[in-house]
């Protein structure tokens, strides 16, 4: 009895410390240090000087990713619950690979490689972040059909472009390929007066292209993109107002039950008047 109330004890001071607001910070703070850390590597007048520090440190941002590790899985109260998530995987996996001894050996170049996938742990160290790439992930359908939508468009200007212009002498309407790199600098609008001024030399009305092209692929489509993020970003707020709606109304009901039970307490104890 005592051990399970030690176990008990242990697994709710665990899970305060998963869930309190200081690990979190701490966490981000070192993945960010780590990530100025390796910055400074590439720096060779740094590097050198300060070789052996820069692997102290990065033995002891090791040890501390892993401790944290430990502490996500021990805060489960079954351990295969930690890896049904999706983002303790990516941790999990991220941790893993860059435990492996190759540091030393002909693959050093891939190590140093693997070390950069630790500042992407930012990502779930922080839940505002991971809310964010939740929302550009169930945004990713609606995404791509705005793409594919412009691309059609693409298509068929680069297509109009690339028989209208061909004669230019710049050569950016030469063919379909050229002609759609050509529409991608104006729809970046990346000089594309330039582009446009060298057709009206010869074409003056030519500016119509350019402009309705501007229009509907840079304008429209622009706004369709952020109409897609923002309405994912409603729908986001949306599920926390009804999570939070669904906390507020359980303690509710807990409440009215401590109230019941209490009443009924009550008129137990109470004695009859004689």
């Amino acid at each position: 009895m005592a051990n399970a109330l030690k176990n008990s004890t242990f697994m709710v001071k665990i899970k305060k410390i998963r869930d309190s607001k200081w690990f979190s910070n701490l966490t981000t703070s070192i993945i960010i240090f780590y990530a100025s850390v390796l910055g400074f590597e590439t720096i060779d007048s740094v590097a050198e000087p300060f070789g052996s520090l820069f692997y102290s440190l990065d033995y002891a941002i090791t040890v501390y990713f892993v401790i944290e590790l430990s502490i996500k899985m021990a805060a489960e109260d079954k351990l295969v619950n930690f890896f049904k998530n999706g983002w303790n995987l990516f941790d999990f996996f991220i941790v893993l690979i860059t435990l492996i001894p190759i540091e030393n050996s002909s693959f050093a170049a891939i190590a140093r490689l693997l070390r950069i996938f630790r500042v992407l742990r930012l990502f779930t160290a922080r839940p505002e972040l991971k809310s964010i790439l939740d929302m550009l992930i169930k945004a990713i359908p609606s995404i791509v059909d705005i793409v594919i939508l412009l691309f059609i468009i693409f298509y068929i200007y680069a297509i109009i472009g690339s028989f209208i212009f061909a004669d230019m002498p710049s050569g950016l309407w030469d063919n379909f390929l050229v002609a759609m790199l050509t529409l991608f600098r104006v729809f970046t609008f990346e000089d594309w007066t330039d582009v446009m001024y060298e057709t009206m030399e010869v074409y003056s009305w030519s500016w119509i292209y350019f402009v309705s092209f501007i229009i509907i692929a840079a304008f429209v489509f622009f706004n369709l993109f952020v109409a897609v993020i923002i309405g994912e970003m409603q729908k986001l707020q949306d599920e926390k107002m009804k999570e939070e709606i669904y906390k507020d109304s359980k303690k509710l009901d807990t409440l009215l039950k401590e109230v019941q039970e209490l009443k009924k307490m009550v008129k137990k104890n109470k004695k009859p008047n004689i």
